[in-house]
Parts: structure tokens; C-alpha cells; sequence
């Protein structure tokens, strides 16, 4: 995990009301997955969603080809409720095979000088909500 690029991220895309139990969270070992958590059901209220663009994809390439519309990005940091990739630099394309329809939240950062990530909510019922943020 990269704390000092956590806690930026944090400062970029979560509500200030947020950020700073989240920035404790996040960088507990034991408490990072309630910080992952809040993400399920609370994500618009925890996340800036003035920023934040829905879109309805079906797969993962759909994912990718929206990102692609907006960043060049071929590598991000991941943040996700998935142990297997939680807190790791990876390829855009396998960060989005391994989150894309896994049913829990994740947050994708593409870069932040562009501000760009993409977040997958927890699923419920049918597809789980998708959005692009995009902080301009």
C-alpha cells in the first residue's frame, strides 16, 4: 500500500467530511476494510458526487474504452474490497478484469494530476451502479 498516495487520493475524491476517519482507516491494518466499507451503501454521501459520471457498461472492456475517453491511462492504484488487488499499482486492464462485476466496491485512480478514477459500487440487485469521477 502507498499511504502518501492514499491520502491523496482521499483528499481528492471524498467529501471532507470524510477524510480524515477515512485517512485513519485506510492506513489500519485492522481498519481498512471498514474504510473500504463505507463505500457499499454510503459511496454518495463518502464520495464527491458532483463529480461523479454514471455510466452503464456491461464488461470490463466497455469500462475501459469509457475511461480511455478521458485518460490516457494504462496503469492505476487500486482500492478495493478485493484483498487480491486492495493497495496495488497494476495495469488499467487487469485492475478492471479483476473489479468489473466482482459485486463489492472499488476504486480505481488512473492519475491524479488528471484527476481521473473510476468506482464500481457494491451490487444489489442487476448491474452494480458505475461511475467515472472526474475532477476538472
Amino acid at each position: 500500500m502507498d499511504k502518501s498516495y492514499e491520502i491523496e487520493i482521499v483528499k481528492t475524491f471524498f467529501n471532507k467530511h470524510y477524510q480524515e476517519r477515512i485517512i485513519y482507516e485506510l492506513t489500519s491494518k485492522k481498519k481498512r476494510i471498514n474504510a473500504i466499507s463505507r463505500l457499499c451503501h454510503n459511496f454518495k454521501e463518502v464520495l464527491k458526487i458532483d463529480y461523479m459520471i454514471e455510466i452503464n457498461c456491461v464488461d470490463y472492456k466497455e469500462v475501459l474504452e469509457q475511461i480511455k475517453k478521458y485518460s490516457g491511462a494504462n496503469t492505476c492504484y487500486v482500492i478495493s474490497y478485493n484483498k487480491e488487488i486492495d493497495g496495488l499499482y497494476m495495469k488499467l486492464d487487469d485492475a478492471l478484469r479483476n473489479i468489473v462485476g466482482f459485486g463489492m466496491p472499488s476504486l480505481v485512480v488512473c492519475n491524479i494530476p488528471n484527476k481521473l478514477a473510476y468506482f464500481e459500487a457494491e451490487q444489489v440487485n442487476g448491474a452494480p451502479p458505475r461511475y467515472i469521477l472526474e475532477m476538472s
